[in-house]
């Protein structure tokens, strides 16, 4: 079977991780501070908490924008589930806005049709590692009073109007799952502009741990001492998995590369296939390609995907809107509720797109959605 997402593994990286398992430390050393550095050269020097996942990436983010019960979470429905589950996790009411027709990311003009005083944070996701539009989005969040935050799962390494994401919302979030563009197996990072925000995500993934005795409330006790002011978790990257990080990261320029490459040439080979809409691009934007997601017309979304996977070719569905699931509609959320997003997703099918796919490959994937669709 032809993955449609697959990690990218080079002698390097086994030598990073061999390196850390030869010396001292295992979970929270040297490593972790300088993936983390590696990382903020991405961000635009924005400063970067490394953390498990994704998810918890998000559940830290949310943290840090001091979500709580009562608050509102606007969000797009097009997403992994885990973009709405976090902030409820936390208390929050997950407020899902629409998406624009063409990107599939979040439309500011849902967004701001929906925003108001208990609106605490915005969280736009970067679809197929497409930036949203972040200016918009910073303009309502403002008018708002709220966080906005960037769910860049997909994109690390874009860019939006020349300005890298990392530094495009008040919190970015990133995964480093081994379909995304950069892995260390399971992980995630938040990046942060404000110190503040800053400093409670790397106290709420330490379990709230309060160190430093300038901070604390008991004073001149022993050096042993420390804290919790506030509840976290334990969502520490460690350092044998911090070292994959930074050997990913210094060939994320070739890795992103090769996708554009890719995409590029999916274009021109997908241009005249009949009952395809391929995706859109923004002139403005420089994407990161994390996903390649075609729209399947005429109802045939389904035929096609069973017909590439009965072929060999591991097409994947990108997503079930998040308001779907049954712990979603259990409180209360209804189908209808983003038809733009419904639309999307009744389409929508990823082709494979990896580093390592190769031309053949790639035209193997192509002639085999050709005959199909023929």
């Amino acid at each position: 079977m032809l993955p449609y997402g697959r990690q990218s593994i080079a002698e390097s990286d086994v030598e990073a991780v061999a390196e850390v398992l030869r010396g001292d430390w295992l979970t929270t050393g040297p490593a972790v501070a300088a993936f983390e550095a590696e990382l903020a050269r991405w961000t635009g020097g924005v400063p970067c908490v490394s953390v498990t996942s994704g998810t918890a990436a998000l559940h830290v983010a949310y943290a840090a924008a001091e979500v709580r019960p009562g608050d509102e979470v606007i969000t797009s429905p097009l997403t992994f589930v885990a973009t709405a589950a976090t902030a409820a996790l936390l208390g929050a009411r997950v407020v899902f806005a629409d998406v624009q027709p063409d990107t599939g990311n979040l439309d500011p003009d849902a967004v701001a049709a929906l925003a108001g005083s208990r609106t605490r944070a915005i969280t736009a996701v970067d679809y197929a590692g497409h930036p949203a539009d972040y200016d918009e989005l910073r303009t309502v969040a403002q008018r708002v009073g709220a966080s906005l935050v960037g769910d860049a799962a997909h994109s690390i390494g874009a860019a939006y109007k020349d300005r890298p994401v990392g530094s495009l919302a008040d919190l970015t979030t990133f995964s480093f799952y081994p379909t995304k563009t950069v892995t260390t197996a399971e992980g995630g990072a938040v990046a942060a502009a404000d110190p503040e925000q800053h400093a409670r995500a790397a106290r709420f993934k330490n379990h709230g741990l309060v160190r430093d005795p300038a901070e604390q409330r008991e004073p001149d006790v022993g050096g042993w001492h420390q804290e919790v002011h506030a509840f976290g978790l334990n969502y520490r990257l460690p350092d044998v998995l911090c070292a994959l990080g930074i050997s990913q990261l210094r060939r994320l320029a070739r890795f992103r590369e090769r996708r554009r490459e890719l995409v590029a040439r999916y274009n021109l080979l997908l241009r005249e296939v009949p009952g395809l809409r391929l995706p859109a691009q923004r002139a403005y934007v420089s994407p990161s390609w994390h996903l390649y997601p075609v729209r399947v017309r005429d109802g045939r979304r389904r035929e096609v995907y069973e017909s590439m996977r009965a072929a060999g070719i591991g097409v994947q569905v990108n997503y079930i809107p998040a308001y779907w699931h049954p712990v979603f509609a259990d409180l209360g959320y209804r189908r209808g509720l983003c038809p733009h997003a419904e639309a999307y997703y009744a389409e929508e099918l990823s082709l494979p797109l990896f580093p390592d796919l190769t031309d053949a490959q790639q035209d193997r994937v192509v002639e085999t959605l050709a005959k199909i669709l023929a």
